[in-house]
């Protein structure tokens, strides 16, 4: 995933937080926020440390910025998107994550069915 399509700063952060809408499952919350003017999505990502060692931390935000990857095409574009690895995610694999993290997009209505 390109850098320029990661949010970085903590006021944007903050503003997905405070004005975007939340839904999650067992694995992960995801908050979304509309941006006008924006003509891609952006993605943060947010691993606690409770979920384990720095190995482990950075093992699940590879697996979440590829499974962002491969399910871009069907991601409504426009949008900022903060990801939050809740407990569970710290055993998954790359699979799992992609299954998981479809799932939650779809209850947010935020994922396209298939194009």
């Amino acid at each position: 995933m390109r850098k320029e399509l990661r949010i970085k700063k903590n006021q944007d952060f903050q503003a997905v937080f405070q004005k975007g809408r939340s839904f999650a499952n067992r694995q992960f919350v995801v908050y979304s926020l509309e941006k006008e003017g924006q003509d891609a999505f952006r993605i943060g990502l947010s691993v606690s440390k409770k979920l384990g060692n720095a190995v482990t931390r950075n093992r699940i935000k590879r697996y979440i910025r590829q499974s962002i990857f491969e399910l871009k095409d069907q991601l409504k574009q426009g949008y900022d998107y903060v990801i939050i690895a809740r407990k569970p995610a710290a055993e998954m694999d790359m699979s799992e994550v992609k299954k998981s993290l479809s799932h939650v997009l779809k209850v947010g209505k935020v994922l396209e069915k298939d194009k």
